[in-house]
């Protein structure tokens, strides 16, 4: 198979197709004018040595190989080369996190009210609610909330697309106690190491286990859409992620997963002798 496309012509394409572009940098700097067709699983695996030396496999693995990898495979589905097979170099398995439940939230956000923080306790709602990025929450501004439509607009976010986000009712009451403002920020905050020093400190006053504000706000949207029923595609495209694998492998967590399996299957059985 012959092709006239480089490495950067398929990761501009990648991106363009709604594709990560976070870790692409130095990958297309690396690989940039070679053809898409000779870069091979090898080259990838020594370019991730080579460009991380000092780095864990596993930073390397999500920093190269990964972004190269869904390039590449980005090129075969464009039909610019044959699909490779390109193994992650071994790593230590990532210990994964638990993110907030409902109790945790309810005497965090108990505690901020308390100590009247309630812009604090406003974005963690809302980073729990919505799926949005602290950073993303700490940029909103009044003129891009609707509290009639109950929606909330991420200008800019991560991916470089404006996201439209829904507010549940709780939510929507919490902002607008806050009075939101055009050309002010909702929750007033300039710094997502603001918002974890404040979190650490409400949760040290709480008596609760630090989580910081990706891991009570992002990480729980996913794991309660999950758990709460909804289609993965439906919970990805809800808080704006692009990967499945990641969302699967990072964020997904069942809460009693074999007492829920025993009921779907009890529920059938009884079916069944109907």
């Amino acid at each position: 198979m012959s092709s006239s496309h480089c490495f950067s012509d398929a990761a501009a394409s990648y991106v363009q197709h709604g594709g990560e572009p976070r870790f692409l940098p130095r990958v297309v700097e690396r690989f940039g004018p070679d053809p898409v067709e000779t870069i091979t699983p090898m080259a990838v695996r020594e370019a991730a040595l080579s460009l991380y030396p000092e780095a864990s496999n596993a930073t390397r693995n999500r920093q190269v190989i990964t972004p190269a990898r869904a390039v590449l495979y980005h090129a075969h589905e464009m039909g610019w080369r044959a699909p490779a097979r390109i193994r992650l170099l071994k790593a230590p398995r990532a210990r994964r996190v638990l993110p907030a439940g409902r109790r945790w939230t309810e005497r965090f956000v108990e505690r901020a009210d308390a100590d009247g923080l309630p812009h604090l306790s406003a974005a963690l709602m809302f980073m729990q609610m919505t799926g949005a990025r602290v950073t993303e929450a700490i940029s909103l501004e009044g003129q891009n909330v609707d509290l009639i439509r109950r929606t909330a607009l991420l200008v800019k976010t991560k991916t470089d697309t404006d996201s439209l986000r829904w507010l549940p009712d709780p939510l929507v009451e919490r902002i607008r106690a806050l009075d939101p403002r055009p050309g002010e920020r909702v929750f007033r905050y300039t710094s997502r190491f603001s918002v974890n020093e404040r979190m650490a400190a409400v949760c040290h006053r709480a008596g609760l286990p630090y989580k910081s504000s990706h891991i009570a706000g992002r990480h729980a949207f996913a794991t309660n859409a999950l758990n709460a029923g909804i289609n993965v595609r439906v919970a990805m495209d809800a808080g704006g992620w692009k990967s499945s694998v990641i969302f699967l492998e990072t964020y997904a967590h069942s809460v009693e997963a074999g007492r829920v399996v025993m009921d779907r299957l009890n529920t059938l059985a009884w079916q069944d002798q109907l």
